[in-house]
């Protein structure tokens, strides 16, 4: 920078000091002769002057003037910013912006060739050379094909866990097998149980009798070891299987050749108990033989379903409850208790994907005070997914029996491990309001609810429920991981209630020690067969 005073002290000149040599600014003075005064204020004036003459030279020496001039320039980097103005990158911003909205609301075109990935897209940019709205059309259609892609590939997926979860393994067929043809050839495995000197405790209501109603034996041994395990005094435990003919055998079997004692187990077949006739459960032997019922949980499970007007999670819901355990007498069996076992007073129902962590005696003495269903609600707790079932949940809220004798919005319970008082329930019309409830479901061709046993339980315990303490009963193991392993801990009983069941291969790796604690790992006939090896 240079400063040229002229010879007739009229002018002061302020130059770059490049090979440019262009003029900044020029001060004309009024007088020849300069007074101190005038001076002065020149002085002050180039003082204030000088940092922004600073910063037009170097904004003159960084762009070059054959870019723009030092003023054309400053006013380009600090005018919009005193005026409020956005620059040259927020004004692309803005426009791009205008763009994607235009092009939000048209068709795309048949037949439009889009790019794998980003890369090929910006390659396709430089040989076709789009413009601004091809550009963006093209990144809209790109990100649908995507969004598309994403959504059939998680319905995929649920399928195909579906698919899994409705499949015996491998292992646990291997077990069945090996056990049936034990008890055909062994004895020992056919001995009768309990031993005949127990017989009279099967009956004696001053033990601690359990229900388990499984086709499973290897669930069924993890139920019974972990209650077993869990008690103070396992001598008062007195469990009753029950269990279908084909898996009857081998379920035999594995509690005759593994002891539990000095609890006792007795093994029942279905077809061993005289009271279940065609006369007493007409409604089930309509489910079971009703065509429409039949496709529904057996056909296809895609037919039919808009999967575009869905969510990923709306349709997990509906494939679990067309799992065809629902349709299964031994599923309904629960609501046969009373007759089954006429000579007991006091009963806990358990489902076979428990596990019991702590002493349950304390459960005999919880007064129901005079109703017949000891159970968990499932509408409060800190896990929304698992806990936050109302009776809306269960049933089609606008089916006009439905809205007439339900509140959408009452609590439900869970079925998995429940109190029963067997006395109080024979003072009740509970198993023909069941019945009941079922007919009407399949006359309306199932539009009143469409999940298993458990709706037209919620109607026929209404007013029959007395709420346990949430720690009793812990669920939801099988529906998701994010559960918390604190409170699994904590639990009396934790059930993997869901798809991810810990015998097979999708449950939850850090959820299935608990499970897998009270497996008897040493077995032969388990380790033959490879479970979960």
């Amino acid at each position: 920078m240079q400063l040229h005073v002229s010879p007739s002290m009229r002018s002061i000149t302020i130059s770059s000091s490049n090979e440019f040599s262009t003029d900044l600014m020029k001060i004309k003075l009024a007088a020849r002769h300069i007074s101190s005064r005038t001076l002065f204020h020149t002085i002050l004036i180039l003082a204030f002057l000088l940092p922004f003459v600073f910063i037009l030279t170097a904004l003159v020496t960084l762009e070059g003037v054959n870019k723009c001039s030092s003023i054309d320039c400053l006013g380009r980097r600090l005018g919009p910013r005193f005026l409020g103005r956005v620059d040259d990158s927020e004004r692309l911003a803005r426009d791009f912006y205008n763009i994607l909205n235009e092009v939000s609301t048209q068709e795309i075109p048949d037949g439009l060739k889009l790019p794998d990935s980003f890369n090929h897209l910006v390659s396709d940019m430089k040989n076709n050379h789009y413009d601004a709205k091809t550009f963006a059309l093209v990144l809209r259609a790109m990100m649908e094909k995507f969004e598309r892609d994403i959504r059939e590939s998680k319905f995929a997926e649920l399928m195909n866990k579906h698919f899994a979860a409705s499949s015996i393994p491998k292992g646990i067929h291997c077990l069945s097998l090996r056990l049936t043809d034990e008890y055909s050839s062994n004895a020992h495995a056919r001995r009768q149980l309990p031993s005949p000197e127990f017989l009279p405790v099967l009956s004696d209501n001053a033990y601690h009798h359990y229900i388990l109603a499984t086709d499973n034996i290897l669930a069924a041994s993890v139920v019974v070891s972990s209650a077993v395990q869990s008690s103070s005094k396992p001598e008062k435990i007195v469990f009753h299987i029950i269990t279908d003919k084909k898996t009857y055998a081998g379920m035999h079997s594995w509690f005759a050749l593994n002891s539990v004692a000095p609890a006792i187990v007795e093994v029942k077949g279905v077809h061993q108990f005289d009271w279940l006739t065609r006369e007493n459960v007409p409604v089930l032997e309509a489910v079971e033989s009703h065509n429409g019922v039949r496709n529904y949980y057996h056909g296809n499970h895609v037919a039919g379903a808009n999967l575009t007007e869905t969510t990923p999670r709306r349709f997990a819901s509906k494939l679990q409850s067309r799992s065809p355990k629902y349709i299964s007498l031994l599923n309904h069996l629960r609501i046969y208790i009373p007759e089954l076992f006429p000579n007991l007073d006091k009963v806990v129902f358990l489902d076979d994907d428990i596990v019991v962590q702590r002493d349950l005696a304390p459960l005999w003495d919880i007064d129901l005070g005079g109703k017949v269903n000891g159970a968990v609600e499932t509408c409060r707790g800190d896990d929304e997914w698992v806990m936050s079932k109302r009776l809306r949940n269960y049933f089609n809220v606008s089916h006009p029996l439905i809205a007439k004798h339900l509140d959408p919005e009452e609590c439900a319970w869970a079925y998995g491990m429940n109190v029963f008082d067997l006395q109080a329930w024979r003072k009740t019309d509970i198993r023909e309001t069941y019945h009941s409830w079922l007919r009407e479901n399949l006359k309306s061709n199932l539009t009143m609810w469409k999940l298993g046993t458990l709706p037209p339980a919620l109607i026929a315990f209404k007013g029959h429920v007395h709420i346990l303490d949430p720690s009793w009963h812990m669920l939801g193991l099988g529906y998701q991981k994010n559960t918390n392993i604190e409170n699994v801990r904590k639990a009396a009983v934790i059930h993997y209630n869901g798809q991810s069941k810990p015998w097979l291969e999708i449950g939850f790796e850090h959820l299935r020690p608990f499970w897998t604690k009270y497996v008897n790992y040493s077995n032969d006939f388990i380790k033959n067969c490879h479970i979960l090896e």
